[in-house]
């Protein structure tokens, strides 16, 4: 399976997948997660924290994902939306792997709308075919962005 980044808006993307699955829930298999990642405070100099400082802390950082996959699983594509939002040093809480499943609205008032981190669209495809599949559908996204000033406009 190939993954490779799709120069799409994320917000775009979300809110076309939103009133996408309003209009037709089957259409697409959806899934949201968000899980926060622990990891160690690099040593750098402008840090100022000593060696005890450091075993202390860690940097927190959120990772929420966004998976869109056709309905029928053999289409072989898989569209995400991953949003890496870092917190910054925290106290290393035990508890900050648990991946925790949330809707699709949450993932997008939490993690799209507000701007948080850094979001990127990747694409996994398992063929040509596939991807060819996966690329008409990010190209009809950017055509049809569901604006409520577009009365009437064409659903695929």
């Amino acid at each position: 399976m190939e993954t490779y980044p799709v120069d799409i808006d994320p917000e775009q993307l979300v809110r076309w997948i939103m009133a996408e699955s309003e209009a037709a829930p089957s259409a697409f298999r959806i899934m949201a997660t968000r899980r926060r990642e622990v990891r160690d405070i690099p040593l750098r100099k402008e840090s100022h924290l000593g060696d005890e400082e450091r075993e202390d802390l860690s940097e927190v950082a959120t990772i929420a994902r966004l998976e869109i996959a056709p309905a029928h699983a053999s289409d072989g594509w898989l569209l995400s939306v991953v949003v890496e939002d870092e917190l910054g040093p925290r106290v290393t809480d035990p508890r900050a792997d648990d991946e925790q499943k949330i809707d699709l609205g949450t993932f997008y008032k939490e993690y799209i709308r507000g701007g948080r981190g850094n979001a990127e669209v990747l694409v996994e495809a398992e063929n040509e075919e596939a991807r060819l599949r996966a690329t008409r559908l990010v190209a009809e996204i950017e055509i049809d962005s569901h604006s409520p000033s577009l009365p009437g406009k064409k659903r695929r």
